[in-house]
């Protein structure tokens, strides 16, 4: 497909083709359309990339993007501090966002717990979470990791974590609705808002 295309366009094309989702052809369709539009569009993305690149690092306390110190969430003093809300990925604490219920903070683990893929608690950000609830004065963690085997796993260990160090906090898991096997990203804003409203005890 690539065949009689400039050298340079061939790798920009390899490297979209890394981004999820995107496919030798639409890797193609975006570079094409960037240079249709002359240099400027080109020039913007780049622009835009080297800024996110040289601007953004994840947030101190918890691991969302931020621009400075602490991301928007941490900083939002309108936010219940105490009240925590537990997710794997940027895109699962988006997708609870979205949805409107939930008006606590976040912790990015950053996966989940794996046996088989050698991914243990360590490897996560789970031991900076521990001393969030020690330090912070958390009340209330909602452990909405996946609803498959890993996901259980990982809210399983954080419930158990948190019990032998004797802290005073609830733990709860979003309620059954969830389909096993399912990711938080995914879902849809309904269920998750009837999963998050009926949450119950870890």
């Amino acid at each position: 497909m690539n065949k009689g295309l400039p050298e340079s366009i061939v790798r920009l094309v390899g490297e979209l083709r890394k981004l999820p989702g995107v496919g030798e052809k639409t890797a193609l369709r975006y570079v094409l359309h960037m240079l249709s539009g002359g240099m400027n569009r080109a020039s913007d993305l780049s622009a835009a990339l080297v800024e996110v690149i040289d601007r953004v690092r994840p947030c101190s306390r918890c691991g969302f993007p931020a621009e400075g110190d602490l991301c928007g969430f941490c900083s939002d003093q309108t936010r219940d501090m105490r009240s925590v809300c537990v997710v794997e990925s940027v895109g699962d604490l988006l997708a609870v966002e979205r949805m409107g219920e939930f008006h606590g903070v976040y912790h990015i683990l950053g996966g989940s717990v794996s046996a088989l893929r050698g991914i243990t608690p360590e490897k996560l950000r789970i031991p900076e979470f521990a001393r969030r609830v020690e330090q912070e004065g958390i009340r209330e963690v909602i452990v909405a990791t996946g609803a498959d085997a890993e996901g259980e796993t990982t809210a399983l260990y954080i419930s158990k974590m948190l019990e032998s160090r004797g802290l005073q906090v609830r733990v709860t898991r979003p309620a059954t609705g969830i389909p096993m096997g399912s990711s938080i990203e995914y879902l849809d804003g309904v269920t998750l808002m009837r999963a998050i409203r009926a949450r119950r005890e870890l």
